[in-house]
């Protein structure tokens, strides 16, 4: 093996799935029952279920992530089916595995640490390469949002997705630059980034970060995915079965919060996001008490961990129901178009 090649079994030993107890005490899984992983990755999740002698649907967009699992497969003894897919689908993911209703989902939400650890998949601003970021290697790629984006679109991607305060500044940075030469590389919008809002002495955080961000969530519409997958998961939940996710950032368990909280909700009143009068029957019931992170001997071995949330629900009998996509705080960002288009 060349030193420029990774060995999938290696790389999953070393990528630990974060809140791993937490989300097997949450999950509950038994023997014999049925359980999507709706985020395979390295497999992290999905060794830990498959222990329990459960049988796992396990999802993945990424094709890197369908093609390290195969051995996984191999060793399950028919327990695993894996597909390459969006969690956001997960429902007739089940249904083509010949499942109609499922025990258990699990979602790790964000980007699996091994596509961030390959250069070439585009995602990092700590390693150059390709400025990529597509999670399923193909459509539209942060180079073309970068190159050929209205720059008022590209400050709101990058201010609302990526939480960027010097949005505006950074846009028209980009805008300017890409005059004269298009942007291909992480490296190249790192260092413009970095170049334009400055470095504070000190600060651990790379000025670029949020930038990334956005257009990693942007480029794979991750925050549209996790709406889907969670009404898919409603769908797919039979009475008793239990919904595990876990977050990264504000946005994300911002919309799994409220999911939970309108699904839960049996009291007429709810908030300013949830107004309606009339409470229909709950989908769900709390899995836990608000939402559970890590310890800090966790955080100390896999700082990956240090913002991670978890959340959980558990499905009752009420039929499913369709979402409010606003209410659950679901941001508003432009279409993506090109100049001119």
């Amino acid at each position: 093996m060349s030193a420029t090649q990774s060995d999938p079994v290696t790389d999953a030993a070393r990528h630990v799935p974060v809140l791993l107890d937490e989300v097997l005490d949450a999950l509950a899984a038994r023997p014999g029952e049925v359980i999507v992983d709706g985020t395979f990755g390295a497999g992290g999740y999905t060794r830990a279920i498959l222990a329990t002698g459960a049988e796992v649907i396990a999802v993945d967009r990424d094709p890197n992530a369908i093609r390290d699992g195969q051995a996984l497969v191999a060793e399950s003894g028919g327990r695993l089916h894996l597909v390459q897919g969006r969690f956001g689908q997960l429902d007739q993911h089940a249904a083509a595995c010949g499942f109609d209703a499922v025990d258990g989902v699990v979602l790790d939400l964000g980007i699996s640490s091994m596509q961030v650890d390959e250069a070439e998949r585009g995602f990092s601003f700590r390693q150059d390469g390709p400025l990529d970021m597509r999670m399923e290697q193909a459509g539209v790629s942060a180079a073309d949002v970068v190159n050929t984006m209205d720059g008022r679109d590209l400050a709101r991607v990058i201010g609302v997705l990526g939480e960027e305060k010097r949005a505006g500044s950074i846009s028209r940075a980009i805008v300017a630059a890409r005059e004269e030469t298009p942007f291909t590389r992480t490296s190249q919008l790192a260092d413009l980034v970095e170049k334009t809002i400055g470095r504070k002495p000190g600060k651990a955080i790379h000025p670029a970060t949020k930038t990334f961000q956005g257009l990693r969530i942007y480029v794979n519409d991750e925050l549209g995915e996790v709406v889907s997958a969670l009404a898919a998961a409603e769908r797919a939940l039979r009475a008793g079965g239990r919904l595990v996710v876990v977050s990264f950032h504000s946005l994300e368990d911002r919309i799994v919060k409220r999911f939970l909280a309108d699904r839960c909700r049996t009291i007429a009143g709810g908030s300013r996001h949830l107004p309606e009068a009339d409470v229909p029957p709950a989908t769900f019931s709390y899995g836990v008490k608000g939402a559970v992170d890590p310890g800090e001997a966790e955080v100390a071995r896999n700082p990956r961990a240090r913002s991670a949330k978890l959340r959980a629900g558990v499905r009752t009998d009420a039929p499913a129901r369709n979402l409010d996509t606003r209410a659950l705080g679901f941001p508003r960002v432009p279409a993506f178009k090109t100049l001119g288009g």
